[in-house]
């Protein structure tokens, strides 16, 4: 039930229980941590915020939203979960892998709602999708298949393009999925293509 209740917080469906525990005087404190700017990622807090004003919760008011951003200094991280649990919030949303990382690593009590865009399972953050496991769940964009849909398309507005390359970051967890997609294609770029 906890779990159902901190999803449709962070997803913005209301549900009865929770609405229950907004109106206690304490205001729920939610906190928001990215590796990113606030910048880069401001179109997702304002989509964030509207769901959350569509399900009745108004921050500032029934809720307090606390926003931590690593700047793309990963090594910030840990330190911005930390000072999101000092400021004790009620859950946390990530918004991708290695804030997700460093929120887990701070707490295994404080639910955490993740969206990322990697394998969630091998980037050892649940143990597998459908029981997530622990204190945390949330979703997975990565989107496989749309490789040979992007060449297609490529193929028809540049016919005469005879070499493509493909460029990863061997960093990111979904870069494995990226290469085997690209090397399994049946063209004569991706056939000629060397992982290194």
């Amino acid at each position: 039930m906890r779990r159902r209740r901190l999803i449709s917080l962070v997803g913005g469906a209301a549900t009865a229980p929770f609405h229950a525990v907004a109106q206690q005087a304490t205001k729920p404190v939610i906190g928001f941590l990215g590796s990113n700017s606030a910048e880069a990622f401001a179109p997702h807090v304002n989509a964030f915020r509207r769901g959350l004003a569509e399900a009745g919760y108004d921050d500032g008011q029934d809720v307090t939203i606390e926003y931590r951003w690593a700047d793309d200094r990963y090594e910030r991280l840990p330190a911005l979960a930390a000072e999101l649990l000092a400021r004790g919030v009620t859950v946390i949303h990530t918004t991708d892998s290695p804030a997700t990382k460093a929120a887990k690593a701070a707490t295994a009590r404080i639910p955490i709602i993740f969206v990322v865009g990697s394998d969630p399972v091998e980037a050892g953050l649940v143990k597998s999708l459908n029981r997530p496991g622990e204190n945390l769940t949330g979703m997975y964009l990565y989107i496989g298949g749309l490789l040979a849909k992007k060449l297609e398309l490529l193929r028809e507005v540049a016919p005469a393009v005879d070499n493509i390359g493909l460029v990863v970051n061997p960093g990111t967890p979904s870069a494995k999925l990226d290469t085997a997609e690209w090397a399994g294609l049946p063209c004569r770029a991706a056939n000629q293509w060397q992982g290194s």
